[in-house]
């Protein structure tokens, strides 16, 4: 977990969403899942879901939190880039940088019908 990630004013050097609107707060996760904030804890340690210090607040990305429920690859793409060294900004980075190969984003890409093709990336980081 990241736990001392300096605030950027600007934001523009920090990974994730830059509209603030697409972040949640631990709290907001419990809620929007219907878990109990401990269990939001327990994920963010079993890489389940990815947090990042903002503003000194921990935060998830918005659209990594889908119906109710978390990215259904999201874990495993997670495991596999914590596999490969990544930390959790890294890891948000390489989840949020533009690629010209799929459409947007491999975050975005986790939504759909990409999903496999994004799992499969990260695992081809470790060698």
């Amino acid at each position: 977990m990241t736990d001392s990630v300096p605030a950027d004013p600007a934001g523009a050097d920090l990974p994730g969403p830059a509209d603030p609107a697409g972040w949640l707060t631990l709290p907001d996760v419990a809620e929007r899942l219907d878990l109990s904030i401990s269990k939001v804890h327990q994920m963010i340690r079993d890489r389940e879901l990815i947090a990042v210090r903002r503003d000194g607040v921990r935060r998830v990305p918005a659209d990594l939190v889908a119906n109710r429920t978390v990215l259904k690859h999201l874990p495993g793409v997670l495991n596999l880039l914590a596999d490969a060294g990544y930390d959790d900004e890294a890891a948000l980075r390489w989840l949020y940088r533009e690629d010209p190969t799929l459409p947007g984003t491999p975050a975005a890409a986790l939504g759909g019908d990409q999903a496999r093709e994004i799992k499969r990336r990260a695992q081809a980081l470790g060698f």
